[in-house]
């Protein structure tokens, strides 16, 4: 608890807001540094912040200028804004006068039980088609709204354990002039649709997906630094001394290489978005999917680097009490998450090389 009411008491939370929703318009490349930074200290600390501040620029994408009070209003109060709607999530609406009435199951919570709002996903019931394309709409939800229920049930290992939940909504109800028809990224980037600020634009999952990379870095250049700086003192198994193993040079430098390149790759995604953001540019499909495929190679890149750390270390790096085990869990969850998937991301650019649509909308 103290270290998230000290997270809401830094500018960290107001990153990726702009100056007139009283944040500190913090660029992409500098929030991908800040995340970078935090994820060896702890994993569960960047998740939860690299949640709440991917997800705010969606909320505010989403929303608009229209509700621009409420936006304004969530990082005044140095709120923190979570996202249940992982895989395995049913939330549906249903109108009543001037609500909406929401009841289900979010899932993949992070951040909920420290968030003081939820955006939120639903389907509003379509009897007249009810074999036509779901009725998506989009809505904030306060997490001590009455039927509110947040589940903390992980209890698998790595940071996931601390920073997620199943969120239940029970007859929950929302003012229908807080809700919105849900858009695809194809609908942000209409020049037509007003927009708070032009980074709005840009498409979160994305951006999130650079973010990872920059974490994934984090974590690996923490590992390759304390594998460096162990053996310096070791000797393997004849006497001799680690420093003087041919293979130990070979698999930390590679592993220092691919560390760099990974750097090299989110920074350059970053770079380019803040430049568009910069000159009021409109991004396209092919500006989406170059910032998906940088920040899923980072990850890749990284890795490698792990195995080839742990390659050096050998058995002690999970024996001893040192935090290279729990660099090693906390990685985990990263090339895992859906949005950084090398399945999802690889199946969208082939799609894209070989003309066809693409099948996920977000």
């Amino acid at each position: 608890p103290d270290v998230v009411s000290a997270l809401k008491a830094s500018d960290l939370v107001r990153m990726s807001a702009t100056r007139g929703l009283s944040g500190t318009e913090a660029s992409v490349l500098q929030i991908a540094h800040e995340l970078e930074a935090i994820a060896p200290i702890c994993g569960s600390t960047a998740w939860v912040l690299w949640n709440h501040l991917g997800v705010y620029h969606l909320v505010v994408g989403e929303l608009g200028p229209s509700r621009q009070d409420l936006l304004h209003e969530v990082i005044a109060n140095r709120s923190m804004v979570a996202f249940p709607g992982g895989a395995g999530t049913r939330i549906s609406g249903e109108q009543d006068g001037d609500d909406f009435r929401l009841a289900g199951q979010g899932a993949f919570g992070t951040g909920s039980r420290y968030a003081e709002w939820m955006a939120t996903a639903f389907v509003v019931p379509s009897p007249d088609q009810p074999g036509g394309p779901p009725d998506l709409r989009f809505t904030l939800t306060p997490t001590d709204a009455e039927g509110v229920r947040i589940d903390p049930n992980w209890d698998g290992s790595a940071l996931r354990a601390s920073a997620t939940d199943d969120v239940y909504f029970e007859d929950v109800t929302i003012p229908a002039e807080r809700v919105v028809r849900f858009q695809p990224r194809s609908g942000l980037r209409d020049p037509a649709r007003e927009m708070i600020a032009p980074r709005y634009r840009e498409d979160w999952v994305a951006l999130s997906v650079l973010w990872l990379g920059a974490m994934a870095a984090g974590v690996a250049q923490a590992a390759l630094d304390d594998a460096a700086a162990s053996i310096r003192d070791r000797f393997a198994v004849g006497g001799t001394r680690m420093t003087e193993l041919p293979i130990a040079h070979a698999n930390l430098g590679q592993a220092r290489a691919q560390i760099d390149a990974a750097r090299a790759s989110f920074e350059a995604g970053c770079c380019e978005t803040d430049a568009r953001i910069d000159a009021c540019g409109v991004p396209g499909e092919a500006d989406y999917l170059r910032q998906m495929s940088l920040g899923m190679i980072a990850v890749e890149l990284c890795e490698t680097a792990m195995g080839l750390v742990q390659r050096v270390l050998g058995g002690n790096g999970l024996r001893e009490s040192g935090r290279f085990h729990r660099l090693v869990r906390d990685f985990q969850a990263i090339p895992l998450h859906i949005i950084v998937h090398r399945d999802r991301v690889s199946e969208a650019l082939g799609r894209n090389l070989l003309g066809l649509e693409p099948t996920n909308r977000f």
